[in-house]
């Protein structure tokens, strides 16, 4: 019974010995738990502040402009916050980075200048694992990053280019004014009266200079015989058998009654005038040819193309580039191509160079402000960041290969090892030059 006893107390001994044993690694998982977590709120949320603050002031400046367009009639308030909301990625693909190293900074320079910093390193956690400890929260922000640049800022490029189309088609329209001459393309409009709900115009007069070859679609139902050969198709197709010279080379000035504005699909802008004349002028003999009709459509603005080339490079998307690099596509400048993919691509690694640069930037010593290597230090990344952005223009010009991306993003890299192992191996160097001076 005794020995019974003295078993069960051996267990439980072994038990509370073993309980003891693990108490340092469950303490230090716990610590190592909790510091992440303090670590990377604190990051995230700094970021999140800096982030809408450099959104709302860089974004303020154009939001005024686009008031300023809108007040003006040049652009329309339905889409004023819509154009905002598109050109939002185009900010963000640079301005998360640089938010993300100045929140980094603030945070480790708050540690350093609070002594938090020195209690952690005590701790056994040097500078270089707390920032290790942050890589869920990099890891998030560099699929972010690649979300905005390689899907995001394309889509929002592309939707507020066809939104400034079709507002440079529609404008021309809504913004006549009566007893006002108003510009669009080679044309020039004049209006007596405008109707009360805009759907029609009173004694109008079109002026045209110098009319450029197909850029007019005439279906007129005439009442005299022209003079001066002038024009006496009926449909596009006579128009393209007539020369040159009978249909391009003159000024022409209309005069009709009423017009209305014809409901297209292509996205351009086309008027029927109604009972009219129609002048041209030779500005060098002065003869003049003229033309009644009952009908007469002008073109004031012609369809947008639709294929890739009339796109700005920004606004492809990710796959068009990738279809014009494998060649199942075309487009004129392809250097062009390889350097908006291969930025769009390098976009993401700035997120992991702003953790390597900012952890040994933000060293701050005792009773120094943390704002004291701030600035400094924002010039340092922003540097980091534009020798790697320049290559863009260089390479769309074929001056550099595409491969220049890894290189610059690996020269940066390679600059912040040295700059968070420098003290390091200048401490083991000074170290092995005092051991052996004091062996000899």
């Amino acid at each position: 019974m005794r020995n019974k006893i003295n078993l069960s107390n051996r267990l439980k001994l072994r038990r509370f010995f073993v309980i003891i044993s693990h108490l340092p690694i469950i303490f230090w998982k716990s610590f190592s738990v909790i510091l992440r977590r303090y670590i990377t709120t604190q990051v995230a949320s700094t970021t999140a502040l800096v982030l809408g603050f450099l959104v709302v002031m860089l974004l303020g400046g154009r939001l005024i402009r686009y008031f300023g367009m809108a007040a003006e009639g040049g652009l329309g308030v339905n889409v004023l916050f819509s154009l905002i909301g598109y050109n939002l990625p185009y900010f963000l693909e640079l301005i998360l980075p640089l938010s993300f190293f100045i929140a980094l900074m603030l945070v480790f320079g708050r540690l350093y200048s609070d002594h938090e910093m020195a209690v952690i390193n005590s701790s056994g956690i040097s500078r270089g694992r707390l920032a290790r400890m942050l890589a869920p929260l990099v890891i998030v922000l560099m699929l972010l990053e690649g979300w905005i640049a390689l899907v995001a800022k394309p889509w929002g490029m592309e939707r507020a280019t066809n939104i400034w189309t079709e507002q440079s088609m529609t404008q021309v329209f809504d913004l006549i004014r009566p007893k006002e001459f108003i510009s669009s393309g080679d044309y020039h409009l004049y209006v007596g009266e405008i109707g009360a709900r805009r759907e029609s115009l009173q004694d109008v007069i079109v002026i045209q200079m110098n009319a450029k070859k197909g850029m007019m679609d005439t279906q007129a139902q005439r009442n005299q015989a022209p003079t001066h050969h002038e024009i006496q198709s009926e449909d596009a197709a006579a128009l393209e058998q007539i020369p040159d010279e009978y249909k391009s080379q003159k000024d022409s000035l209309i005069f009709a009654k009423s017009a209305t504005q014809v409901a297209t699909t292509d996205g351009s802008i086309q008027l029927d005038l109604h009972q009219g004349r129609r002048y041209e002028v030779d500005p060098t003999s002065q003869k003049y040819s003229q033309i009644g009709f009952e009908r007469y459509r002008i073109t004031l603005a012609g369809k947008s193309a639709p294929d890739t080339q009339a796109m700005r490079i920004e606004g492809l998307s990710t796959k068009a580039l990738t279809e014009v690099i494998s060649g199942q596509a075309q487009r004129e400048n392809t250097n062009e191509v390889y350097a908006e993919l291969g930025y769009r691509l390098s976009l993401p690694w700035l997120i992991l160079l702003a953790v390597m640069l900012a952890a040994p930037l933000s060293y701050v010593r005792p009773r120094q402000g943390r704002w004291l290597k701030l600035i400094p230090a924002i010039f340092i990344y922003v540097a980091s960041v534009l020798a790697v952005i320049s290559l863009k223009d260089s390479i769309a010009k074929g001056k550099l290969s595409a491969m220049m991306y890894p290189v610059a993003i690996l020269a940066v890299a390679l600059f912040a090892l040295y700059l968070n192992y420098h003290d390091r191996l200048m401490n083991r160097l000074r170290l092995k030059r005092h051991t052996s001076e004091t062996s000899q």
